[in-house]
């Protein structure tokens, strides 16, 4: 990733290969997964073993990914971000 100042600025350089994947996906009834899910999932577990990766490399690695690994990170994610809120609304025990 590199000549990029940022993630900030490589995710809006990628936007249009996100936004065509998540089209994709919505093809395909999935519309829970957004495009910050699929630059999250690739920059977490694919790019993060990758280097020197030039712009047409990022860009097929976003449309190739697997619709399916793509639903099991972000359901894997939805899953945890509901227990976290499971044990939080949890009335806390008083002693008496």
């Amino acid at each position: 990733m590199d000549g990029f100042k940022s993630l900030e600025e490589l995710y809006n350089r990628v936007k249009p290969a996100l936004k065509c994947k998540v089209k994709d996906l919505n093809r395909i009834n999935v519309y829970y997964i957004h495009e910050s899910d699929v630059f999250n999932y690739l920059k977490n577990t694919l790019w993060t073993k990758k280097n020197n990766l030039t712009l047409g490399e990022i860009v097929n690695d976003i449309m190739c990914t697997s619709n399916a690994e793509l639903e099991a990170y972000v359901q894997s994610i939805i899953s945890k971000e509901k227990r976290q809120l499971e044990k939080s609304d949890q009335p806390s025990e008083r002693r008496a």
